[in-house]
């Protein structure tokens, strides 16, 4: 039967859309609750919605009953200092699952590639049904940073790099993408990343939003991205070695979030 998915992602997986250019005051996320919690580098969240309400940031499918990362929760608390925000998400009419706000520190391209991972976002969903994608809403001004995506972790001819300017909104398949965000800033980065169910709701948005498959991205020098690469291949293995020593057998990892 297979899923219903989005049209505009069909091609290349991602698209970007046309900025958000309404003003939001920077305290709707810096005042929100932040936890916690395992990423693609140096993070905390603030959870917007969650499996039952609450400031929590585990998948859905963690909880009694399990369920995939559909129909979240509006946290009340959070919903009242990040109104914007809320509607932010809700501006596609397409079921919400998870949403939250990311905080992340600087950090380095090699950090970046090393973190590359997958999400885990359609754990439990029913065929028939909307396959859940991600929206990148990058809310502090990082015109440097970049969400570098891969179809190959290992392998950096895929690489695609899409910077991340204030406004700058990005809708993504990132169960087909290893990705990862290259933060060079020099205080935290901060996006609202919200879990959305595909289907016409989505499409319509998109289209309306002038979602490009193809935007400009960032190139790099060829010799930085080799160096990076080495430099990921020894952590990677300078890890496998360690978790040997424990007894324990490496999976890649999943269900963490840029």
């Amino acid at each position: 039967m297979g899923f219903i998915r989005s049209e505009a992602l069909g091609e290349t997986g991602y698209v970007v859309l046309d900025d958000h250019t309404t003003s939001i005051d920077p305290a709707e996320w810096r005042d929100l609750e932040y936890v916690g919690w395992r990423s693609s580098g140096i993070t905390r969240f603030a959870p917007l919605t969650s499996y039952a309400g609450d400031v929590d940031c585990n998948g859905f499918w963690n909880h009694t009953p399990p369920r995939t990362d559909k129909d979240g929760v509006w946290v009340a608390s959070q919903v009242a200092v990040a109104p914007t925000l809320q509607r932010c998400a809700q501006e596609p009419g397409a079921g919400v699952g998870r949403c939250r706000v990311i905080e992340l520190q600087p950090n380095e391209y090699a950090d970046a590639i090393y973190n590359l991972h997958q999400d885990d976002n359609n754990r439990l969903n029913e065929e028939g049904t909307g396959w859940v994608v991600r929206g990148f809403f990058n809310l502090s001004d990082d015109a440097d940073s970049m969400l570098i995506l891969r179809s190959d972790r290992f392998d950096p001819a895929t690489e695609i790099r899409l910077p991340l300017r204030a406004g700058s909104r990005i809708i993504v398949d990132t169960q087909r993408f290893w990705h990862a965000v290259w933060h060079r800033g020099t205080a935290p980065r901060y996006a609202l990343i919200t879990s959305w169910t595909s289907g016409p709701e989505l499409d319509a948005y998109i289209a309306a939003n002038h979602g490009d498959p193809h935007p400009r991205t960032v190139d790099l020098d060829p010799e930085f991205v080799d160096a990076a690469q080495v430099e990921m291949h020894r952590r990677i293995e300078e890890r496998r070695r360690a978790f040997e020593a424990q007894g324990i057998v490496m999976e890649p990892p999943v269900d963490m979030s840029v």
